[in-house]
């Protein structure tokens, strides 16, 4: 198995101070949007609660990252924060569900909303999303579960950006409705939000394989190593959202185990260059497959994946 990066004390450390930030954002949207009877501001903080979410879920991918496996808990943890996030995405959904309904109600009510009050806290929130941003900014380019929660964030800095041009419009207009549009805005946000987190999740429980990967492409790229005859019963699949694995066997023609053991470096550097797998299991044959083995009845337009992780 080969080495990888997956965030150091330095990055937990900085998602630590996120989900700090990010909590005191959300109690102050939830406590601002009850006294100034925002529910844009209600809304936002449901974002913020998704992006808090993310935030955990990554440093707990970090934490557990650095902790050595065990003869119990050969692969860790990781998916424990899986389970987390697939729990987590379906409250996040009935969240939007409620915001929507109240949104409805009040395009026809129209209440008298305090859009000083909300533009102040929404103001607060959207520099505090631009703090983490900042924060993670180096870290999002080396590894893709840090990316996540930095999108998320920069997400959430946008939907505040909304909240305060909603806030000023009431301010100067005094149409009220504006409160609700930007309610179902963000709404809509949130709920592909937490789609694409329940997604992820179902197909890493699933052990589908990721959606950045083609395993056509795989072992197309095998196949141009010059040792590699055939390539058949292939599996990808990720252990979390940024730990993807791979078994296969390779037919070769007659070797010394020594030539063996280099192919199985260079078959190991490749898919990690290429497509970020980083542990991988290798067995290597010198007969042809059989008719019945997984990648020789596979043609290369096969594609029957379950429609939800797509």
């Amino acid at each position: 198995m080969s080495e990888h990066y997956h965030g150091g004390p330095e990055t937990a450390i900085k998602l630590k101070y996120g989900i700090i930030i990010t909590a005191v954002i959300l109690i102050l949207e939830v406590a601002g949007g009850l006294m100034s009877n925002s529910l844009a501001l209600l809304s936002d903080a449901g974002h913020v609660l998704a992006d808090g979410i993310a935030l955990l879920l990554s440093w707990y991918g970090v934490r557990q990252a650095q902790k050595p496996s065990s003869s119990r808990m050969t692969f860790g943890y990781h998916r424990v924060g899986v389970v987390i996030a697939i729990i987590n995405a379906i409250s996040i959904l009935a969240i939007a569900g409620v915001i929507l309904y109240e949104a409805y109600e009040r395009f026809f009510q129209h209440p008298e909303i305090n859009g000083v009050m909300m533009l102040i806290v929404a103001a607060v929130g959207l520099a505090g999303n631009v703090l983490v941003v900042l924060w993670l900014h180096k870290e999002q380019g080396e590894n893709i579960n840090i990316r996540s929660a930095f999108w998320h964030a920069a997400g959430d800095a946008l939907a505040s950006i909304g909240v305060i041009i909603g806030a000023i419009i009431i301010m100067t207009t005094g149409l009220y409705w504006v409160d609700a549009a930007v309610s179902v805005l963000i709404s809509i946000i949130i709920l592909v939000s937490a789609f694409g987190i329940f997604r992820e999740g179902f197909r890493i429980i699933l052990e589908g394989v990721p959606h950045d990967i083609q395993i056509n492409e795989v072992v197309s790229t095998l196949k141009t190593l010059p040792e590699i005859r055939d390539v058949h019963d292939i599996h990808v699949w990720s252990i979390s959202s940024n730990l993807h694995a791979m078994s296969t066997h390779v037919v070769v023609d007659d070797c010394y185990v020594s030539e063996a053991e280099g192919l199985l470096r260079r078959i190991e550097d490749t898919v990690k260059d290429r497509f970020g797998i980083t542990h991988t299991t290798v067995q290597i044959e010198c007969g042809q497959c059989g008719k019945d083995d997984l990648f020789c009845n596979l043609s290369h337009d096969d594609d029957h994946d379950i429609g939800i992780i797509e």
